[in-house]
């Protein structure tokens, strides 16, 4: 599913948060039949608990806090440590290199999934996985590829109800620092990860809601949303061919999407997880282009056959 943090925040248009709600909802009672044991998150960061001090690709959490952005959860996550240190293991043991954190600090995009599907954040045991989606240089799509492939074959082994989340939004490029834009202060902070103070906060906050009304109204410099693109990418995953991703270079998906459609890989690495274990079909199907919420938004659901 995506997240937004429009979704908690002033400015979306009461119609819009209902039909995204009645989609949402949808996915809950999915997930209220599964009754899942444990839950694993493929999601991504935006500088609240990943910096270019040093950034991995992926990244396995034994211990997660919420750190409480536009209004999630904040405090500790219910994480199993002994499975997400296995998990590790079998991932590694597969060939693929991923990061561990003892001491991981999650945001908004893997909280609020936690929230909308269960109400609380810390209703059910999750292993965070982070997936950098923003930070350039990323790798390949086809890694994200082999990271889920991985997670999911260890999954496949053990004796529990996993519910898989992929987080991300599709097509949009809302207003995310970067290296070579990003004024001295703001530097400092995806570099080194300087805490943020209450009133920065807020500014960004309120900065995000400036950006959105701007964007829906038309009067922005933000890349538009692309719904054909949206589309296109939903075929792939409704169809299960997952290594035509493989074929979409970086480029092609921030030219199509924008800079912050790189979320797709969470999509794409919660998908194989699931395929790991056998042919999958999607069942909750949902989209809508949301220019108040800058965003592609999308939810899937999706069961072995």
């Amino acid at each position: 599913m995506s997240h937004s943090p429009l979704l908690n925040l002033p400015g979306p248009s009461q119609d819009l948060l209902e039909d995204i709600e009645g989609a949402i909802a949808r996915a809950r009672d999915f997930v209220k039949d599964f009754r899942p044991d444990l839950v694993v998150s493929f999601s991504p960061d935006h500088y609240n608990g990943f910096f270019y001090k040093a950034m991995p690709p992926f990244c396995i959490g034994t211990h997660a806090s919420g750190v409480g952005d536009y209004g999630t959860f904040a405090g500790p996550l219910d994480v199993p440590e002994d499975l997400a240190n296995d998990c590790a293991r079998a991932v590694l043991g597969a060939g693929v290199d991923v990061a561990v954190s003892v001491s991981m600090d999650v945001d908004h995009g893997t909280v609020q999934p936690l929230e909308k599907l269960f109400g609380d954040a810390t209703a059910r045991q999750v292993i965070p996985i982070f997936v950098n989606a923003v930070a350039a240089p990323l790798g390949p799509l086809h890694r994200c590829r082999a990271l889920g492939t991985a997670v999911g074959g260890y999954l496949a082994g053990l004796d529990k109800r996993v519910l898989v989340l992929g987080s991300g939004g599709l097509s949009h490029s809302p207003p995310v620092p970067t290296l070579a834009t990003a004024p001295p202060p703001v530097l400092e902070r995806i570099v080194h990860g300087r805490p943020m103070t209450p009133e920065q906060r807020q500014a960004r906050q309120l900065a995000v809601i400036d950006a959105a009304r701007s964007f829906a109204a038309g009067d922005s410099a933000l890349q538009a949303l692309n719904p054909a693109w949206d589309h296109r990418f939903l075929e792939i995953i409704d169809s299960g061919m997952l290594s035509d991703f493989d074929q979409w270079s970086n480029s092609f998906v921030e030219h199509e999407g924008g800079s912050s459609a790189q979320e797709i890989r969470t999509w794409v690495a919660a998908f194989a997880a699931l395929a790991a274990a056998g042919p999958y079909e999607t069942t909750v199907r949902y989209y809508k282009p949301a220019p108040d919420l800058i965003a592609g938004f999308a939810v899937r659901t999706a069961v072995l056959k």
